[in-house]
């Protein structure tokens, strides 16, 4: 449950909410780590290894570094944590907490950001030859980066030249030099892309402002699949409840939040390219590198007393935010069937192994012939599953959508392959897709795997050996003590 003292309104920052994620035992102080190498092992080992709750790690007395100068890894990566960023009740289920965050974006109203014309974010600042993006413990995450990353954990803050309206995408951003650095948009599809190019076509430069430290809902904000020409600011205001706060750059006049940590602000410019990467992503392997990454020469750098750097570890899952992104995808996934009229589904979860895009599965309660193969070919493709999926599952209501064994014995018992599985082609995918070759990027295909019993045979398959819940129940209260030994 969330502490009492905490509402919508009264969450400002990432400090807040570290003050209350520290309140219920779920941040963890480490000292002494190296930025190289160090910081991104730890996680990796804490969150692949360990077992219990993972909690949010916050890194100081980093190698090289003052102390105060700290980083954060895993903001979101506990379900409990992620609630809180979503001023939810947590109770530990993953489906519930899907299906309340899908009844609030069913019900969300766009709340418009309020610029302000001060912030904590302008008590540091540093402009022309001053800037120094490794003033910041930015670490060295894999063995084979191809450099320090500054933007992992990030937002990079983007607006349409032609429309005005404004852009938070979470991108990664690799270290030149002192004041510039990559920023590798993957996709065409990717907004902050699209307003770069409308800025090149017009022969003008594209400004950029990429907020390193910041509230965890706008990273969450950042990552989640919201329409195009639509703000995540308008849509992080609505889960919150409040206008979020935002101040002017001084020099791109982009806005950004006003209690962000640390805030980068510069141009891209037309032609100007550089190699960049590789980096260990999302997909558990490391992307390529590439020698067309757009170049952002930073002008002017803004940050906080004791500044905190947002950092994530991508990799092999778990990771620190393999569970956002299941979460995420789950609820539009859920909302947007139901939109396309699917009825009777009871749950959607994203498997963690699939990191929130490749293995989705769907529950329903069959009710016509042909409900589940309505069910897979939606789900493929609506909001939330469409770009750069790879499996689809449907399975009945019995069938526990994240229980990795639930779901393959589903497939195993309820699936003959001739039959049940379905492959569609030429579906969206982009650059970080490495089972893809280079000829072929842009495109995948899906598997639908419909894993439901047939609807046919339901009235005389056989019964799966299984107690009852009512027998179960009774056996739990009657011998609670024996079940509840370690």
């Amino acid at each position: 449950m969330i502490p009492e003292n905490f509402t919508a309104e009264t969450c400002q920052d990432l400090r807040q909410w570290l003050n209350v994620v520290d309140g219920f035992g779920e941040l963890e102080r480490i000292d002494n780590a190296d930025w190289n190498l160090e910081v991104g092992t730890l996680a990796e080992l804490i969150y692949r290894e360990r077992t219990g709750v993972n909690p949010a790690l916050l890194f100081d007395h980093i190698k090289d570094y003052p102390k105060g100068f700290r980083i954060l890894v895993g903001q979101n990566s506990s379900l409990r944590r992620l609630a809180l960023t979503l001023n939810l009740l947590a109770d530990g289920d993953g489906i519930a907490l899907v299906d309340r965050f899908r009844k609030k974006l069913s019900t969300l109203m766009p709340i418009p950001p309020r610029v302000v014309k001060d912030g904590p974010i302008f008590e540091n600042q540093a402009s022309g030859k001053d800037v120094d993006l490794l003033k910041f413990p930015v670490p060295v995450v894999h063995e084979l980066d191809g450099g320090r990353f500054i933007g992992t954990a990030c937002i990079a803050i983007t607006k349409d030249p032609e429309e005005g309206w404004a852009n938070l995408g979470t991108y990664r951003a690799m270290v030149h030099d002192r004041n510039s650095m990559g920023l590798f948009t993957s996709s065409v599809t990717k907004h902050a892309r699209v307003h770069m190019e409308k800025y090149f076509r017009q022969g003008k430069s594209c400004p950029v402002a990429l907020c390193v430290g910041q509230d965890p809902l706008l990273l969450l904000g950042g990552g989640s699949p919201v329409d195009f020409s639509s703000s995540e600011y308008d849509y992080c205001g609505g889960l919150r409840g409040r206008p979020i706060d935002v101040v002017s750059g001084e020099v791109t006049g982009l806005p950004f939040p006003a209690h962000a940590e640390i805030v980068l602000e510069g141009f891209m410019y037309p032609g100007d390219v550089k190699a960049e990467g590789p980096f260990g992503e999302w997909m558990g392997y490391y992307g390529a590198k590439t020698d067309d990454t757009p170049v952002v020469h930073v002008e002017k750098m803004y940050y906080r007393n004791d500044p905190i750097l947002c950092v994530a570890r991508p990799g092999r899952t778990p990771t620190d935010y393999s569970l956002v992104n299941c979460t995420i995808s789950a609820a539009h996934i859920w909302n947007n069937v139901e939109k396309a009229g699917l009825p009777n589904v009871t749950a959607v979860w994203s498997l963690e192994p699939g990191v929130g895009r490749l293995f989705h599965v769907i529950s329903i309660k069959q009710a016509y012939p042909g409900h589940s193969r309505q069910a897979l070919f939606l789900a493929s493709q609506v909001l939330g599953a469409a770009y750069l999926g790879r499996f689809v599952i449907v399975v009945d209501d019995d069938i526990d959508p994240t229980s990795m064994s639930d779901v393959l014995w589903a497939i195993g018992t309820r699936c003959d392959p001739e039959y049940a599985i379905e492959i569609i082609r030429r579906c969206g995918s982009g650059m970080l897709d490495v089972v893809i070759p280079r000829e072929r990027k842009g495109h995948s295909s899906r598997a639908l795997i419909d894993a439901c019993i047939p609807y046919e045979r339901r009235g005389e398959y056989p019964p799966v050996a299984e107690s009852s819940d009512e027998l179960k129940a009774k056996m739990r209260e009657k011998w609670k003590g024996l079940l509840k030994r370690q």
